[in-house]
């Protein structure tokens, strides 16, 4: 990382190593929470759409957008209040962030139209860009720095338990006491989050101001009408393009250029042009963006092989799915030892390495052993996955000042969205074009099985590709200076 960023490393893990173990433990718990409430708002209310069409009336594409305005919520606004936090205190925002999701949570519960269950929905998704931004950003302030990547691993277990549990748990609530109950099961969480976060979470010692001139609105009006045009271009029409995707596209490249413009003249911009200059954090973001895509591959494509070439019933399918999930959580809180024990720039690599073991084994051994060669496949991808995640999020967070952190944790989450985005409808794309065939639903079980080869021989090449990347960001970091060599 560059000067600027590791500047006043060792003063906040001073900070964070001073706390006593009980209390470090109950504010993990806390940021734990925090992160399994942000996941589980995304994977409980997929399972409840066809209810959902039925109790107001809608069609899936307007249904559609009760996961949509979460989404695009956390896409458009997580930088910005990332940033938020930087200047007003990652506490203050943090609890205020977990207030909001909490309320939201109730409006969601008692919405009485389609409509005003949508707006709610984008107000938790705001609630959950801060918990999501924020909360990476708060390790720093609350464990040492040999354990960061042990916190890592943590966040991203209760990440992948929050996505597992969702559509089983989600399912049982709408079952027995309807679709209401999916959201306001979310209400204690928050309440209890609250408290502990009250209680537990650092209060930061004073420091002197830097950079916190005011917030970059209109940076942060260009930055959202970017993403926020490039999720819907990715995301509407069900992925295929016609000329209201490309104008999208095309205002996003606008907009995005316009930001550009905007922050290098701002007096305090929503983010510093310059750390793009900071190689090893262009490097992690980018890497993360193409890990996103492939991960979300296997959830766009996988249902439809399984179903469609295997010839698995729904439940077979649903249970083959979680297996993923489940893998990921169980191996979240080691990945994040082994970072620990390892080092994050080592495993960053071992991960990627095993990850295209994965992918490339996901394009050949289903067709040959089925369902065990698809889970074998899994098992091998899916740790790995974690490995990366908690190795990276530690690189890119271990060495940021404290004025920095929210927003950087917000970029490197956006990352992660942008290809979880990207991934569904890019690969989504290959897919569908590999298995040649106008609805996938309906194809023949071979056109499927070779969508299924080329879908996932493309995404071992992204892997590779970021391998290459992780290769020489790497080779970049251990080349001497010309101090150094002099």
């Amino acid at each position: 990382m560059s000067k600027s960023i590791i500047v006043g490393r060792d003063e906040a893990v001073a900070e964070g190593a001073q706390h006593a173990p009980s209390v470090v433990r109950w504010a993990l718990a806390s940021l734990a929470l925090s992160m399994l409430l942000s996941s589980l708002g995304i994977s409980i209310a997929n399972v409840a759409l066809p209810t959902l069409a039925q109790a107001f009336n809608a069609s899936f594409q307007q249904v559609q957008w009760i996961i949509l305005a979460y989404l695009l919520a956390i896409t458009i606004l997580i930088v910005s209040v990332g940033r938020l936090g930087d200047i007003m205190g990652h506490r203050r925002v943090l609890l205020a962030g977990i207030a909001l999701f909490t309320v939201a949570s109730v409006l969601c519960g008692v919405a009485s139209s389609l409509w005003m269950l949508i707006v709610a929905r984008a107000v938790q998704g705001l609630g959950a860009a801060i918990l999501m931004a924020l909360t990476m950003a708060f390790v720093g302030e609350t464990v040492a720095k040999e354990r960061t990547g042990s916190a890592m691993g943590l966040l991203g277990t209760m990440s992948a338990i929050g996505t597992a549990l969702g559509p089983s748990l989600g399912g049982v609530l709408i079952t027995g006491y309807g679709w209401r109950a999916i959201f306001l099961v979310m209400v204690p969480l928050g309440i209890l989050n609250f408290l502990l976060a009250c209680r537990y979470l650092p209060v930061p010692r004073q420091r002197a101001k830097v950079d916190r001139n005011g917030f970059d609105g209109l940076g942060t009006l260009f930055l959202g009408l970017t993403l926020g045009a490039y999720a819907l271009a990715m995301t509407v029409r069900r992925g295929h393009f016609d000329r209201f995707n490309t104008a999208l596209l095309l205002v996003s490249v606008l907009s995005g250029g316009l930001f550009l413009l905007v922050e290098a003249r701002s007096a305090s911009p929503l983010i510093r042009l310059a750390v793009f200059r900071d190689a090893a954090l262009s490097a992690s973001l980018a890497m993360n963006l193409l890990v996103s895509t492939v991960m979300m591959a296997t959830l766009v494509v996988g249902p439809f092989y399984l179903s469609r070439a295997l010839g698995l019933d729904a439940a077979l399918v649903g249970l083959v799915m979680s297996i993923g999930p489940i893998v990921s959580a169980l191996s979240g809180v080691l990945a994040g030892r082994i970072v620990d024990h390892m080092g994050a720039p080592r495993i960053i690599i071992i991960g990627l390495i095993q990850m295209a073991v994965g992918a490339f084994a996901l394009s050949v051994i289903p067709a040959t052993f089925g369902v065990a060669g698809y889970i074998a496949a899994i098992a091998i991808l899916t740790p790995a996955y974690q490995l990366f995640q908690a190795a990276n999020n530690t690189v890119v967070m271990l060495d940021v000042t404290p004025d920095q952190r929210g927003v950087i944790s917000g970029m490197l989450s956006l990352s992660r969205n942008l290809g979880l985005i990207t991934g569904a409808s890019v690969l989504g794309a290959v897919f569908a074009l590999a298995s040649t065939a106008t609805e996938i639903s309906t194809a023949r079980p071979e056109a499927v099985a070779t969508g299924m080869r080329i879908t996932f021989t493309v995404a071992a090449v992204l892997i590779v590709v970021a391998l290459g990347i992780a290769v020489a960001s790497r080779a970049l970091a251990s080349r001497p200076s010309l101090s150094q060599g002099t």
